[in-house]
């Protein structure tokens, strides 16, 4: 045995061993509690509006991602059933059509971008103008249920006993089962404020981005309509923030015989539009798409925006 080296007896090695696990145990102790008991103070810390904003996103996204999940397992679903018999075919083709389109419409109502048709200006307007907008509306809802990523709709301001009412249930087959929100009150009885952007072809600021922490609303009139910034003067009562689609900045008026040239567009073309922009990105694309040729405007050469007006 080497020299200073002491001889370890049994119960010397049991004492050692004892020792080394107390310790331990203590040390255990030690992490559990940092585990369950906090620094004083820390729980108590509000979460900042960013951090608030991200959560809401990330649940967006699996949210987004669960429901096409679900998509393409009914796709396969409906697949393996076609696979056994040909002549069934296009009728399990419109079941998976109309399950896909079910899904994505109840998706939409908790992760989809929010839009609101203000029906609030009914009364001004003739029975010939209510039934022309009734059908914009029926466009309006067929646009939304083709997307790949519908706006979870709101019709407000619509009374039961109003002639659109009438007039939507007598014209719209299936109007009562519309997967949209339908309301009496108006859209600042839903959303604050804040949130809401009217959109108005009288506005002086240019819509440039579809934000999904803002809620948009259009305003129910067509195009007959002879009161001028009708739509503005209802967004000015709601005191919210007004935009016009970026007409001027990626269109120029184009010659024509009858030197007609218009912005006014209807409800369900101002909803394409919109739609398509959220699909792609581009503006020039939206407006080239969905913009009406008769109204005497083209989108101009170039991927940027026109230079402002002198």
């Amino acid at each position: 045995m080497p020299a200073g080296m002491a001889h370890a007896t049994p119960e010397t090695s049991e004492v050692q061993l004892n020792g080394t696990s107390e310790l331990m145990d203590l040390l255990h102790i030690d992490v559990e509690t940092d585990a369950v008991d906090p620094k004083p103070g820390r729980e108590d810390l509000p979460c900042s509006r960013n951090v608030l904003r991200k959560q809401r996103h990330w649940e967006k996204q699996v949210a987004a991602k669960k429901s096409r999940r679900k998509e393409e397992k009914l796709r396969r679903k409906m697949n393996r059933e076609l696979e056994s018999g040909a002549s069934t075919e296009r009728q399990f083709t419109k079941r998976v059509m109309k399950a896909i389109t079910k899904e994505r419409l109840a998706e939409a109502r908790s992760t989809g971008l929010k839009l609101c048709v203000d029906l609030s200006m009914t009364d001004c307007m003739s029975d010939k103008e209510i039934s022309r907008l009734a059908g914009q509306l029926r466009r309006l809802y067929g646009s939304n249920k083709k997307a790949t990523r519908p706006f979870h709709l709101f019709l407000t301001e619509l009374r039961e006993d109003s002639r659109l009412y009438r007039e939507c249930v007598r014209m719209n087959d299936g109007f009562l089962n519309y997967t949209m929100d339908i309301t009496d009150g108006s859209c600042l009885d839903l959303f604050p404020p804040a949130s809401v952007v009217y959109l108005t072809p009288d506005a002086e600021e240019a819509l440039e981005s579809v934000d999904a922490d803002k809620v948009y609303v259009l305003g129910g009139l067509v195009d007959e309509s002879i009161q001028k910034k009708l739509s503005l003067s209802r967004a000015g009562e709601l005191s919210v923030r007004t935009a016009r689609l970026p007409i001027d900045e990626y269109m120029v008026k184009k010659d024509n015989v009858k030197n007609f040239h218009s912005k006014i567009l209807a409800v369900n073309q101002v909803f394409d539009i919109l739609l398509t922009f959220c699909d792609t990105g581009s503006w020039m694309e939206a407006l080239q798409t969905w913009f009406p040729p008769g109204k005497g405007y083209v989108v101009a050469a170039g991927d940027s925006p026109l230079p402002p007006a002198t």
